[in-house]
């Protein structure tokens, strides 16, 4: 299990990392755009995020 736990921990770092490392400028007007949102807006895609990210464990381990 902590196998498991430490490799996608080590992918959402991959993943994470390519938007500034091959698109800076890209990434930065992203974060500006994010910024900009109502914490309201921002609690709502995080909340999307966890439910997206909840059923792909959940469908991987079934």
């Amino acid at each position: 299990m902590l196998t498991s736990m430490l490799m996608g921990l080590g992918l959402l770092l991959l993943f994470e990392g390519l938007g500034p490392l091959l698109m800076p400028r890209a990434w930065q007007q992203m974060l500006r755009l994010l910024s900009d949102q109502s914490p309201e807006h921002l609690r709502r895609i995080g909340g999307s995020l966890v439910v997206a990210g909840a059923v792909i464990i959940w469908m991987l381990s079934h």
